[in-house]
C-alpha cells in the first residue's frame, strides 16, 4: 500500500511538472519567439525580464523536477515496490517486458537530453541575455550569438519533445513489437516522424497563426512622380 502511494505521488508530480515544463517550452517556441520580434528596444526592457524571466523559472524547475521524479519513480519501482532490480527489464523473450519498457527508456533518454539542454545550455545563456536586456549588466560582445545558440537548443528541445511524449505513452499503450528488430524499427520511425512534426510546427505553422489581430502591413510608398519635362 505504501509503495503504491509513493509511486502515485511520484507519477502525479512527474505529470504536473512535466506539463509545466513542456507547456512553457511550447509557449517559448510557438508564441514568445515570434511575438518578441515586434517589440522595440524600450519595450523589451519591460517585457523580457517580466515575462521571459518568470516563465524561465517554471521552465527550468519544471524540467528539473520532472527529471528527478521520473528517475525516482523508476528506481523505487524496481528496487522498492517490485524488488526486481531491473532483472529482465529489457527481456525480449516471448512474454518479456522489454517491448513495453523500451518505450519508457526511449522517452527517458530524450527527456534527459532535453533536461541537460535546459540547465546547461539554455538557462546559462538566458541569464546573460535577460540581464543585458534589462540593463542589469553590460551587453556582451557575443550577445547575438548567445541569443541564436539558446534559441537553437530551445527549438531542438521542441523537436525532441514530440517523439519523447510518444515514448512516455507508448510503454502502456503501444506494445506492438514482437522482436527487438521490430521494436527498434518502430522507435526509429517514431523519432523521425516526431522530429519532422516538431520542425514543421515550429517553423511553418507557429509564425503564421494567431496574427489576425495584428495591424495590417503598411502599403509600400508610391514612387515619386517624374519631374515635368524641361521647357524648350
Amino acid at each position: 500500500m505504501v509503495n503504491d502511494i509513493v509511486l502515485m505521488v511520484l507519477r502525479w508530480a512527474h505529470f504536473f511538472f512535466g506539463i509545466a515544463w513542456i507547456g512553457h517550452l511550447y509557449y517559448f517556441n510557438f508564441v514568445q519567439a515570434h511575438a518578441e520580434k515586434a517589440l522595440a528596444a524600450d519595450q523589451k526592457k519591460i517585457v523580457v525580464p517580466n515575462f521571459r524571466g518568470r516563465a524561465l523559472w517554471w521552465f527550468r524547475w519544471g524540467a528539473m523536477i520532472t527529471f528527478l521524479t521520473g528517475l525516482m519513480y523508476i528506481l523505487h519501482q524496481e528496487f522498492g515496490a517490485r524488488k526486481t532490480n531491473f532483472s529482465g527489464w529489457l527481456s525480449f523473450e516471448p512474454g518479456g517486458a522489454g517491448f513495453s519498457n523500451i518505450w519508457i527508456l526511449f522517452g527517458g533518454i530524450l527527456g534527459t537530453i532535453m533536461w541537460f539542454n535546459v540547465w546547461f545550455i539554455i538557462w546559462p545563456r538566458q541569464q546573460v541575455i535577460i540581464a543585458a536586456v534589462a540593463g542589469k549588466r553590460e551587453k556582451p560582445a557575443d550577445f547575438d550569438a548567445l541569443v541564436a545558440f539558446a534559441g537553437k537548443f530551445s527549438r531542438i528541445n521542441t523537436y525532441l519533445s514530440v517523439p519523447m511524449l510518444f515514448g512516455m505513452g507508448g510503454r502502456s499503450h503501444f506494445p506492438v513489437a514482437k522482436t527487438l528488430g521490430e521494436a527498434l524499427a518502430w522507435i526509429a520511425g517514431v523519432l523521425v516522424v516526431g522530429l519532422i512534426i516538431g520542425y514543421h510546427v515550429v517553423n511553418q505553422i507557429a509564425p503564421k497563426v494567431g496574427t489576425e489581430f495584428l495591424p495590417a502591413p503598411a502599403a509600400p510608398a508610391a514612387p515619386p512622380a517624374a519631374p515635368p519635362p524641361a521647357a524648350k
